[in-house]
């Protein structure tokens, strides 16, 4: 028996389980690269592993409920769990770590993005199995480390936290302050990504737009020239790499301000998709100052007539909330008003639920559950009515398809996304099987597809 057979046999395993956002998922990413940078294994079961580590989400009720769940599970079928993530941040009712606080006999529990306090409590109830300057680390992508997703689409974090104060929202008590990563090291794993194959990138944070406001948009370096900590300058050197590698780039939770205008030029000429998910959050000038957004809504309206002209085949996606405290009946039509004129192409809601520890909950006006909740599917049959209308528009077009799903090569059709659907949040594009016998469909490859019909939120196209 060779030393790697040992190794294989002996590798102590780690049940992994990932809750909540994608800003959550790269922090597993980043544990689990060096959980397998060190020799560990993991396990797909919490009974086979030798401790499990669950990453929780902490943001609304829902989620704490879930990753509370999960937790308990856990240490039911397993008995050794490590907390870490958003949930693990929060304080319980009088004090004291809540997590703790519901299920005591956790092994550690710690807040988000801590990676190297995680692998310290795995080392104190797990040890090393071997020195990480020795082996390689298998199934990665370089210094982009292992992934969650499909191999063809990947994450790319650029920055943690936010200065943002939002009533409704606890992430900067969880997260904190805005701290952007050096730019160089974002590229790098870019790179990485892109040459391990990755198609489509796409690029998170709290607030996206906000990229080297902490340092100033100082000078950095990529390819040993200088490049400015700004999201404009990464935006068109990520669209170069993606350009080199035939992939797509695709920005999330960018905010409104003025400086986005500058991206316009570089979804128009194709070095980036030409979309962008803005949480705009409402419309109205009283409830966006309620909520302590950093736009109004008047601006916005303006803003998002400036990206159609600059750039015609935009494709918008927001998050709205209804039924925010002290929401009046007229300032909800306003919002019903503005979904109308602003065209949203993709828009979820969600009904305005309370958090612990969010400045909200000391607003005075809270709305009956019932009265959100019906707010939120009023809102949701505006948004759905102007969703599909454009995409009927659709129909006759020629479009890029990027394969998600192709059983038997595509020989029954299969399952991809266009330039306007994000993985997960957006809708699909049903491939029927391709006209062409000769014609295969390969996940992870794009294929020329030409629209025939749109079905709800999906659209379905003919591949060629």
């Amino acid at each position: 028996m060779n030393a790697s057979t040992t190794t294989a046999v002996t590798a102590p395993k780690v049940g992994f389980v990932s809750l909540g956002c994608p800003k959550a998922l790269t922090d597993s990413e980043l544990i689990l690269t060096q959980l397998s940078a060190e020799g560990y294994q993991t396990s797909k079961t919490f009974e086979g592993a030798d401790l499990v580590i669950v990453n929780t989400c902490g943001f609304i009720d829902d989620a704490v409920k879930e990753s509370l769940d999960t937790i308990g599970e856990a240490l039911a079928e397993n008995g050794r769990v490590i907390v870490t993530g958003c949930l693990g941040a929060k304080t319980a009712e009088g004090g004291g770590n809540l997590v703790r606080q519901m299920h005591p006999s956790v092994l550690a529990v710690t807040g988000p993005h801590a990676t190297q306090e995680v692998m310290d409590a795995v080392h104190a109830n797990l040890p090393k199995p071997h020195n990480p300057f020795v082996d390689l680390v298998p199934n990665t992508f370089g210094v982009a480390g292992i992934k969650l997703t499909p191999r063809h689409y990947a994450y790319l974090k650029i920055s943690e936290g936010c200065n943002h104060r939002c009533t409704f929202c606890i992430i900067p008590s969880m997260r904190g302050d805005l701290v952007s990563r050096p730019i160089g090291d974002v590229l790098k794993e870019a790179q990485a990504l892109f040459e391990g194959g990755v198609k489509e990138l796409l690029v998170i944070s709290q607030d996206t737009s906000a990229y080297g406001v902490d340092v100033k948009y100082r000078m950095g370096f990529w390819n040993g020239k200088p490049i400015k900590t700004r999201l404009f300058e990464l935006a068109q050197a990520l669209g170069e790499l993606a350009q080199a590698h035939g992939a797509w780039v695709r920005l999330h939770y960018v905010y409104p301000y003025p400086s986005v205008d500058d991206l316009l030029p570089l979804m128009a000429s194709g070095l980036i998709l030409p979309y962008l998910d803005v949480p705009l959050q409402h419309s109205h000038p009283d409830v966006l100052k309620r909520m302590k957004r950093p736009a109004s809504g008047e601006k916005n309206m303006e803003r998002l007539l400036r990206w159609r002209e600059a750039c015609p085949d935009i494709v918008v996606r927001s998050t709205f909330i209804a039924g925010f405290p002290g929401e009046t009946e007229a300032e909800f039509e306003h919002l019903l008003d503005f979904m109308r004129e602003a065209q949203i192409d993709r828009a979820g809601c969600f009904a305005y639920s309370p958090v612990a520890g969010a400045a909200a909950n000391e607003l005075g006006g809270m709305l009956p559950e019932a009265l959100r909740e019906e707010r939120r599917a009023r809102f949701m049959a505006v948004a759905e009515a102007v969703s599909a209308t454009k995409l009927q528009k659709r129909v006759g077009a020629t479009m890029q398809i990027l394969v998600d799903s192709a059983p038997s090569l595509g020989k029954k059709g299969g399952v991809g996304r266009s330039y306007a659907d994000a993985p997960e949040i957006d809708g699909l594009v049903k491939l029927l099987p391709p006209e062409k016998i000769s014609k295969t469909l390969r996940v992870g490859e794009f294929t020329k597809a030409r629209i025939v019909a749109a079905q709800g939120h999906d659209l379905i196209a003919q591949p060629f």
